[in-house]
């Protein structure tokens, strides 16, 4: 694209900063024209603090920003209308996660635009520059076909989006099991920082097993708060035919007689005597680049990272210049799968899932 890609928000939240934030760093890229909120003063002082003008509905930032996509950051209850008018208007969307808060709405919204083929969702994981490079060196065949991950890091659709895209698995049925253990934790920090708080006290970890047929496997491990707990690592491993991924160790079968063991290796800059500023330039394999940060210069962690590879891609699939980076029916199939999690461990038995109706954009 020569000229920067023009987009709007519906929201004005801590997420729909992200955005904003990420744009402003992009000017060559991207130009947020408008903002809308429900409430006047929020919608103002969002499009004063994000420079962009302020609308009210979702109807006026289309008509007269005439944006070329829209991102919608609002809440679980209200995305699903805010993504049905937004496509109505004619928009191309960017829908925050999840697209509707359970199965019933997942249903409703894609009835209402699903065969649209407007709207995508804002679901970054496989985008921070670790889970690109594990996935990249999946997709190489370095440890032979992969079939299981095992995910201790991020929660619900999340977590399933991992281990979807590192096995390849579509939209067939996945058979959930799912135990609750509660165990007493010290809870340092959380979204808004150090707490003071060192007494333990009493934290959920939900662990599930996800089956999703021709001998692909998940498990799901998360602790209540384990984004924020430093006292609880995130863990990923990936099992293959011929060696498995541990977080950044690679083990795998070279030859006859031959295993091997290398490490994924991180190039950060800004350490020691480097003078070029804290920044992850590239992460490598074995002598070679698997993933570039494409913003090196930005200082960005490894979330906006994801998040500004996002926008750029979905800027791109607007203008029909590149794919779908997360389609509705990906972000549907994975939110369906990660609330069968919730319903096991209610029923404290096994949760088939049906072939849903979204299956057929995959297929």
């Amino acid at each position: 694209m020569t000229e920067p890609a023009t987009f709007g928000i519906v929201g004005t939240g801590w997420r729909a900063e992200f955005f904003a934030r990420l744009a402003a760093l992009l000017p060559e890229r991207l130009t947020l024209v408008g903002v809308a909120g429900r409430r006047p003063e929020a919608a103002e002082e969002a499009g004063r603090r994000w420079g962009a003008p302020a609308y009210l509905t979702p109807d006026d930032l289309v008509r007269s920003a005439k944006p070329d996509f829209v991102v919608s950051s609002v809440p679980w209850a209200a995305n699903p209308e805010v993504v049905v008018r937004l496509v109505e208007l004619g928009a191309k969307v960017l829908a925050e996660t999840p697209p509707a808060p359970d199965l019933d709405g997942l249903r409703a919204l894609w009835a209402r635009v699903g065969d649209r083929r407007a709207v995508q969702v804002a679901e970054q994981y496989l985008l921070m520059p670790g889970h690109a490079a594990r996935r990249a060196l999946v997709a190489e065949g370095a440890i032979g076909r992969a079939t299981s991950v095992q995910v201790s890091s991020t929660h619900g659709y999340h977590a399933v989006s991992m281990m979807r895209g590192l096995l390849g698995v579509g939209f067939g049925p996945v058979t959930v099991r799912a135990s609750r253990h509660t165990a007493p934790l010290v809870d340092p920090l959380n979204r808004d920082g150090w707490t003071g708080d060192d007494t333990p006290r009493p934290a959920s970890t939900v662990l599930a097993t996800l089956d999703f047929g021709d001998n692909l496997h998940g498990l799901y491990d998360f602790t209540d708060n384990q984004w924020h707990n430093r006292l609880r690592q995130r863990r990923i491993v990936i099992r293959g035919t011929h060696g498995e991924i541990a977080d950044d160790t690679v083990v795998r079968l070279a030859g006859p007689r031959t295993v091997l063991t290398s490490a994924l290796h991180r190039t950060q800059l800004g350490q020691d005597l480097n003078l070029d500023g804290h920044d992850t330039e590239h992460i490598a394999f074995d002598g070679r680049v698997l993933h570039r940060n494409p913003f090196v210069g930005l200082r960005l962690m490894d979330e906006e990272i994801a998040i500004a590879a996002l926008l750029t891609a979905t800027a791109a699939w607007a203008a029909d210049e590149g794919p779908a980076p997360y389609p509705l029916a990906e972000a549907c199939q994975d939110h369906r799968i990660g609330l069968a999690v919730d319903e096991a461990l209610l029923r404290d038995g096994a949760v088939t899932t049906e072939v849903e109706s979204w299956a057929r954009a995959g297929s």
